[in-house]
Order: structure tokens, then C-alpha cells, then sequence
């Protein structure tokens, strides 16, 4: 019979706090993209401010979650959500609105195919306490 890994509850926690997260980018996304078609340039521009400083913080605000980790496990998954954040972060710096609207995508994303965020988060659940960031 084949043995199951058991799954770790702070690593659990810690995914279903990023899905929310990414949940709450998404959705300030989609709020600026729909003030862009009513041409709301103001509204759309704070939208998008809000999606960069939510993923600006996104490290920061893993620390407690990632406390709980094994070391290695722990520094893999703090490099991966920096590397969300100093992105944002560097778009706010910028006061660039075109680079915060690409945060997430590559540049040869397609619309309908998953972001950077979700597909992370995505590794993280398959490859559990074995993950590794890029």
C-alpha cells in the first residue's frame, strides 16, 4: 500500500493565506481594469497602486506563517514570495502604473492562462515540504 505523506498544517495555512491574497491582487486588478473602461484614469491608477502594495507586502506578511517551517522549506518559500514583492515594491518606486499592471505576468502571458502567483502557489501544494523556488 502506497504510504501517504502527511500534510503539514503551516504549510496548509500558508497556501490557503496566499490563495486569499492572490484572491484579494485579482480582485483590485479587476476593479482598476473596469475603471479603465469607464475612463476613470484616477480610479484605475489607485487600483492598481492597491494590487502593488498588496503584493509589496506579501513577504513581510507570510513571516508569522513561515515560522512554523523547517529552515530549508522556510528559506525557499521566504525567496519566492520576496521575489512577488520586491517587484511591487520596485513598480511603486517607479510610480510605474504599466508595471504594476504587468505584475504576475510574464511577457508572453496569454489571457485566460494562470499568473506567476497562482501557478507558485500551485507548486507549493504539489511539491509540499519539497519545494523549491527558482
Amino acid at each position: 500500500m502506497k504510504q501517504e505523506h502527511a500534510i503539514n498544517p503551516a504549510l496548509t495555512q500558508l497556501t490557503q493565506w496566499l490563495r486569499q491574497r492572490h484572491a484579494q491582487v485579482l480582485q483590485a486588478e479587476a476593479k482598476a481594469l473596469q475603471y479603465l473602461d469607464e475612463g476613470d484614469a484616477t480610479s484605475h491608477n489607485a487600483c492598481m497602486r492597491q494590487k502593488a502594495e498588496l503584493l509589496s507586502t506579501m513577504a513581510e506578511d507570510a513571516k508569522p506563517m513561515l515560522e512554523f517551517l523547517p529552515g530549508e522549506l522556510r528559506f525557499n518559500l521566504a525567496m519566492a514570495l520576496e521575489k512577488f514583492s520586491s517587484s511591487a515594491r520596485m513598480a511603486l518606486r517607479l510610480n510605474s502604473i504599466f508595471y504594476m499592471g504587468a505584475l504576475l505576468y510574464p511577457d508572453d502571458h496569454v489571457k485566460g492562462e494562470p499568473d506567476n502567483l497562482i501557478l507558485c502557489i500551485e507548486r507549493i501544494e504539489k511539491q509540499g515540504e519539497g519545494f523549491q523556488h527558482d
